[in-house]
C-alpha cells in the first residue's frame, strides 16, 4: 500500500520534473540574435557629480541624476533625467552654466547634445533658451540651428540659430528678430 501510494505521488514530480530539464534549453545563437542589437550600458550611476581639471584647476563639474555609458563602436555617456554644467575659468571663476532635460556625449567625437528645455546663463547673467544646442569641445564653440532666445540686462531677442563661445560671452545670432539696442561710442576728439 504505501508503494502505491508514493508512486501516486511521486511519479507526477518527476514527470513534471523532467518537463522542466528537458524545455529549458539556452541556444547561445539564439540568445546572441534576440540581443545583439539591444545596446545596453556598461556603466550606470544615480545622483553624479563629475569634476573634470587640468592642471588642478577646475575646469567643469557635471551634475545629473542617472548618467549611463555606452561602449558601443562610437561610444556615448547618456543623461536621459537631465543635466547641469558648470564652466570655470583658470582662476576657478564660474564662467557659465548650462541646464537641459537630457543631454549624450560622444566621447570619441568631443561633441556633447543638450535637448528640452536648454538654458545657458553666462558670467554676464546674459540667458539662452534653445531646444537644441551642441556644444563642440574641441573646437570651444556652442551651436544651434533651432530657435534660439537670448535675454540680457537690455533686452530680449529671438533667432533661428545660434553659433557663440564655449562660455557663451561672444554670440551670433541667425535670422536676427525682436529689438536690439546698439551701443554708440563717443569720440573725444582733441582740438589743437
Amino acid at each position: 500500500m504505501k508503494f502505491n501510494f508514493l508512486h501516486k505521488i511521486y511519479t507526477p514530480l518527476f514527470v513534471v520534473g523532467v518537463f522542466f530539464l528537458v524545455s529549458c534549453e539556452n541556444n547561445v545563437e539564439k540568445v546572441k540574435l534576440l540581443t545583439e542589437n539591444i545596446d545596453l550600458p556598461l556603466e550606470e550611476s544615480e545622483n553624479v557629480k563629475i569634476i573634470y581639471s587640468d592642471s588642478g584647476y577646475s575646469k567643469m563639474v557635471i551634475e545629473a541624476p542617472k548618467l549611463e555609458r555606452f561602449n558601443t563602436e562610437k561610444p556615448y555617456t547618456e543623461f536621459k533625467d537631465g543635466i547641469h554644467v558648470t564652466f570655470f575659468n583658470k582662476l576657478g571663476e564660474k564662467e557659465s552654466e548650462l541646464f537641459a532635460d537630457y543631454a549624450i556625449d560622444y566621447e570619441k567625437e568631443n561633441l556633447m547634445e543638450a535637448k528640452g528645455n536648454v538654458v545657458v546663463i553666462n558670467v554676464n547673467g546674459d540667458k539662452l533658451n534653445t531646444e537644441h544646442l551642441i556644444w563642440l569641445e574641441s573646437e570651444k564653440r556652442i551651436k544651434s540651428d533651432e530657435f534660439v532666445k537670448i535675454q540680457t540686462q537690455e533686452e530680449i531677442i529671438y533667432g533661428d540659430g545660434l553659433d557663440a563661445n564655449e562660455d557663451f560671452t561672444q554670440y551670433r545670432i541667425k535670422n536676427i528678430k525682436g529689438v536690439i539696442t546698439i551701443k554708440e561710442e563717443k569720440e573725444n576728439a582733441e582740438v589743437q
